[in-house]
Formats: structure tokens, C-alpha cells, sequence
């Protein structure tokens, strides 16, 4: 374990971590388009849980909402990323032993568990539910699941600054 905050403390001390932590408007803005990011992440994926679950979007086909929503989805995410890291490079000792943070990323990787036994079971079977406002048990399940994760990561995202100075 002391590698590893070594090896954070190394990060602490780079140039982009520099530009993040010392500049006037580094963090700032960096935060600004992480959180627009995730905003759409949320939406786009709170559509397509909602649709599963039969609460809302019902006349919409799951492949179809999927179609529009998942582009936009996967960019918005790449822009969170990049920007999370750049942020997390400006107190990466700090973050790594943040327990929010620590949360939110163990509630991304739940969300990403979810999402890949939703594709490699339930979507397989798509074709007889597809355009049917009710989505089979494991669907609802898999959106639910989602849902309740996304909120989550939100929450927890939030909370990161909170826990920053003990």
C-alpha cells in the first residue's frame, strides 16, 4: 500500500497536477465540464433504465432508445473520464484514500457489472420484448440496479469534496 501513495505522491507533483492544483482556473473549469458530463451520462442512462423498467419512454423500443441515447451517452462518458483523471491528478494522494471517491468508483465498476450481464444475458433476448412496453423481470432488474448506482456515483460524486480535509 505505501507504493501505491508513494506513487500518488509522484502524480501530486507532475506538471499536469500542477496545472490543476495551482492554476487560477485549472480545477474550476476542469469541474465545470466534468459535472456537465456526468449530467448527461445520468440522463441519457436514466432514460434508457426508466424504459426497462416500464415507468417511462414505453412507446419507444428498447433498441431504438438505445440507438439514440448510447452515442451520447459513451461521449459524454469519455469526457468525464478524461476530465475525473485530470482532477484526480491534482490530489491523487489525497483521492486515493478519499472514501467517497473510493465509493464512487466501486459503484461505476457495480454499474459496469450490471450493464454487462444486462448485454450478455438479458439483451440477447431482445427481439421478443423489444417493442413490448413490459420488459422481462431481469430487465427491470438491470435498469433498477442502474438507476440506483448512477444515483449513487452522483451522490457520492459530490460528497468526494466533503471528505477531502478530515
Amino acid at each position: 500500500m505505501s507504493s501505491v501513495i508513494e506513487f500518488m505522491r509522484w502524480v501530486d507533483h507532475t506538471p499536469v497536477a500542477a496545472m490543476v492544483a495551482q492554476t487560477a482556473y485549472g480545477f474550476s473549469a476542469l469541474d465545470m465540464f466534468h459535472i456537465a458530463a456526468i449530467s448527461v451520462v445520468f440522463g441519457m442512462i436514466a432514460l434508457l433504465d426508466l424504459r426497462l423498467m416500464g415507468v417511462a419512454m414505453t412507446g419507444y423500443s428498447v433498441t431504438g432508445l438505445s440507438r439514440q441515447v448510447l452515442p451520447w451517452t459513451w461521449a459524454a462518458f469519455a469526457v468525464a473520464a478524461v476530465t475525473g483523471v485530470l482532477m484526480f491528478t491534482g490530489q491523487a494522494a489525497k483521492y486515493a484514500v478519499n472514501f467517497a471517491f473510493l465509493t464512487k468508483l466501486a459503484l461505476m465498476g457495480l454499474a459496469a457489472v450490471n450493464m454487462l450481464a444486462f448485454h450478455f444475458v438479458t439483451y440477447r433476448g431482445v427481439a421478443k420484448w423489444d417493442h413490448a412496453a413490459a420488459v422481462p423481470l431481469s430487465g427491470k432488474v438491470a435498469g433498477a440496479i442502474s438507476l440506483l448506482c448512477w444515483i449513487a456515483v452522483v451522490i457520492y460524486g459530490r460528497f468526494t469534496a466533503y471528505y477531502m480535509y478530515p
